[in-house]
This record gives structure tokens, C-alpha cells and sequence, in this order.
């Protein structure tokens, strides 16, 4: 009889400290995917403030691409007003595309790329991009983490009603930006 009544204590407190694990677990991801989304917010801000900086650069010499200019300026505004991964993700798709035309146009300003103002302001916008990248990849890895906690069996069974109800949203590339990345680099001397 005895036996039985420490049988069925031990049983409850591993079946609370399987709870207890799987909630605090559940918690530790969240929050850490809450910190590296921060991470990758803090980063578009720094990008998001150096474009005033690379505009003002480009139309000393480009005056009369005011449409790229105007393209960029609302680009960066939409961007700024994102909010989640997935709105984040689409805001920033347009935005790199206005930055392209905005660098096609500097292309076509050989004293402009010689500028040292023009060169340390794309150094420190390729810096910001990769860090960009690498907040990306870790936030990426982190919902990775959650998600798939959150969806293992015996948590699954565990979480609803620990209140993680939905995934983590990813913060992925859209296709034409995959297909993109995927080419090769076309190198010219």
C-alpha cells in the first residue's frame, strides 16, 4: 500500500516537473526570440537612419533623379512602419529594391563613388548588412527552436494550454530575393 502512494507521488512530481520543464523551456525560447527580433529591429533602424545619410550623398551629384530619391524616402518610411516578421519582411523586399536603383545611380557618378563620404557611408551600409543578416539567422534558429519545442511531442500536448498557441513567424526572403541571392556573383575586370 505504501509502496503504491510513493509509486503515484514520484509519478505526479515528474509529471509536474515534466510541466514545469516544458513551460519554462517554452518561456526561455520565447523570450529569446522576442531579444533577437530586438536584435533585427535595431539593425533596420541603423540601415533605416544611414539612408538620409546616402541620399543626401547621391543628389549633391544626381540632382535630377528626384524619382529615386522620392522611391527610397518612401520605402524607408514604410519600412520604419513594420511591424513583425512578416509585414518587416515585405516592407524590406521593397525597400532593397529602391536601394538598388538608388546605387544604379551612383554607378553612373564616377566622381560620386570616388567620394570618401560616399565610400564610408556604403562601408558602413554593407557593415549594417551584415549584421542584418546574422540577427536574421539567429532569430531564424531561435523560432526554429520553438517551434519545433512547441510542436514535439509530449509538449504539444502541453503548450496550448500553457499558452503558446501559434508558431513563431519566420523571417524569410521573398522568392524573387532567393532567386537572387541563389545566382552567382558576375565578377568583371
Amino acid at each position: 500500500m505504501v509502496f503504491a502512494i510513493v509509486a503515484i507521488v514520484i509519478i505526479i512530481l515528474l509529471a509536474l516537473a515534466f510541466v514545469f520543464s516544458s513551460y519554462n523551456g517554452l518561456v526561455r525560447l520565447n523570450q529569446q526570440a522576442d531579444e533577437a527580433w530586438s536584435d533585427i529591429t535595431v539593425q533596420l533602424k541603423r540601415r533605416y537612419d544611414l539612408i538620409p545619410n546616402l541620399v543626401s550623398s547621391v543628389k549633391g551629384y544626381a540632382a535630377h533623379e528626384k524619382q529615386v530619391f522620392e522611391d527610397v524616402t518612401l520605402a524607408r518610411a514604410k519600412a520604419l512602419g513594420a511591424n513583425g516578421p512578416a509585414q518587416t519582411a515585405q516592407a524590406e523586399n521593397q525597400f532593397q529594391s529602391t536601394l538598388k536603383s538608388l546605387f544604379a545611380v551612383a554607378e553612373n557618378y564616377p566622381d560620386l563613388k570616388a567620394s570618401q563620404n560616399f565610400q564610408e557611408l556604403q562601408a558602413e551600409l554593407v557593415d549594417t548588412e551584415d549584421k542584418i543578416q546574422a540577427s536574421r539567422r539567429f532569430y531564424n534558429g531561435i523560432v526554429r527552436e520553438f517551434n519545433t519545442k512547441r510542436q514535439t511531442f509530449p509538449t504539444r500536448i502541453f503548450a496550448n494550454k500553457l499558452g503558446y498557441k501559434n508558431n513563431k513567424e519566420y523571417f524569410e526572403l521573398d522568392e524573387a530575393q532567393t532567386a537572387e541571392v541563389e545566382q552567382p556573383v558576375n565578377v568583371q575586370f
